[in-house]
């Protein structure tokens, strides 16, 4: 990787956009920082649990902390990713979407703007919910006498602070665009990577604080850093991982000349999904604890021990963890890939999987591998997800807890940007016919 990144660098073209790209992070975290007009968050943030396990831990991951100090871009790109995700949901149960979906580029432009429109009504009302919860906690700034804004005031000091979170995230929004023009990789992506990158200065700082304590945590420490390590070249392995369906193309003529004839592969990743069955999981595990900050259960046992199953150091919560990462694999892999599509594409280019016959056992063959891979990789994933879990149960349980606060999620999504990021600048040099990337 910093090989490549290196020759990269030498080549006048890519270094533009590498720099570009830089600048834009740079813009990304200098917004991440400007506070927003009438609020004010204490130095602690509004989360006061930073491992615990709710929708606000989760955001504040996926946006650099900026989430917990409610700067302007506390929104960041999550409701661009939620609208991406919607509008991919909708493209299948929404004929119209479909259809637009098959027009090729004209199509896509549509869809992409389709998604935008989406992002700005999400935005809103993320940033609608996240006004209304800092007025809750006292974190709006109050009139000369310590008072609550009234009447006019009130109401503009509601619009400013909600126009100001939607212009943030709009704006992120329009960055991660001029990456895909003008810069380097996937510009959505990028700012994902750079928001998650920003905090591992805080998880470090917190491994080095276990030292202090001496004792066991001599050895603790360095297990934990190693397994992160080991995590990371799992994950790459998991995410080269691929399963090639072998496919024999029949010769065919066409005026004077003969097409096909060939022997090739139709790869499948053993991880087709991605990161997005452990966000979807982990997305509606933490609505109830979510739910119980704003409400109080402390008089009812039945609500106290309903909330409490929904806490990490839980059982059940593991369980349920593991039971929807595997549910959601399987349902969006059903979503991506089609059987029957992929059989009648492989006929009506005259091919053919060896020892298979064209059409239904085709596709009844491609299905029985779907399934085996989806499973496969969704107890890869699992593994991911549940081991940072698992590893500060364990050692709690020698009243020596260490807490891997850069979860799984995090993880993949590091590894898997910057997976896609070589492969782009490695692509891109090898069209320039770039000596030293062959070297």
């Amino acid at each position: 990787m910093i090989k490549t990144l290196i020759n990269a660098w030498k080549v006048a073209d890519l270094r533009k956009k590498i720099i570009y790209t830089a600048f834009i992070i740079l813009i990304f975290r200098i917004g991440a920082a400007i506070p927003v007009p009438f609020v004010d968050i204490s130095t602690n943030g509004i989360i006061s649990d930073q491992n615990a396990n709710n929708f606000m831990t989760y955001l504040s991951m996926m946006t650099g902390n900026a989430f917990n100090y409610g700067t302007l871009f506390a929104m960041s790109i999550t409701p661009y990713i939620n609208a991406s995700i919607i509008i991919q949901l909708l493209t299948v149960a929404i004929p119209a979407l479909e259809k637009l979906a098959k027009e090729g580029e004209e199509g896509r432009k549509k869809i992409s703007s389709i998604t935008r429109y989406a992002s700005v009504v999400l935005a809103l009302m993320q940033s609608t919910a996240y006004f209304f919860y800092i007025r809750s906690q006292g974190f709006l700034v109050t009139d000369a006498n310590g008072l609550k804004y009234t009447g006019f005031w009130a109401v503009f000091q509601a619009v400013t602070i909600i126009l100001c979170y939607t212009a943030g995230s709009t704006f992120i929004m329009w960055l991660g665009e001029q990456i895909n023009e003008k810069g380097i990789g996937n510009g959505i992506s990028i700012i994902l990577f750079a928001g998650i990158v920003s905090r591992m200065p805080t998880t470090i700082y917190m491994l080095y604080q276990y030292l202090d304590r001496g004792g066991v945590y001599y050895a603790l420490i360095p297990i934990a850093a190693v397994s992160l390590i080991l995590m990371v070249a799992f994950i790459v392995w998991m995410d080269n991982a691929e399963r090639r369906i072998p496919v024999q193309y029949a010769k065919r003529v066409v005026g004077r000349k003969m097409y096909g004839g060939q022997n090739t592969h139709m790869p499948i990743k053993v991880n087709m999904c991605g990161v997005l069955p452990i966000i979807f999981a982990s997305s509606i595990l933490s609505l109830p604890p979510t739910i119980n900050m704003f409400v109080d259960v402390s008089k009812s046992k039945f609500w106290t021990g309903f909330f409490s199953i929904f806490e990490q150091t839980h059982w059940a919560y593991v369980i349920m963890y593991f039971a929807l990462i595997i549910f959601f694999a399987y349902f969006y892999a059903a979503i991506q890939y089609n059987p029957i599509e992929m059989a009648n594409n492989i006929r009506k280019n005259s091919g053919a999987i060896p020892g298979i016959r064209p059409g239904k056992p085709t596709s009844e063959y491609i299905t029985k591998v779907l399934s085996r891979l989806t499973l496969v990789g969704a107890l890869l994933l699992s593994v991911v997800a549940l081991f940072p879990i698992l590893f500060s149960q364990i050692t709690a349980a020698f009243k020596h807890q260490v807490s891997l606060s850069l979860g799984g999620t995090s993880i993949i999504i590091l590894v898997g940007v910057a997976l896609e990021t070589v492969k782009q600048l490695e692509s891109q040099m090898m069209m320039r016919h770039y000596k030293g990337f062959l070297d």
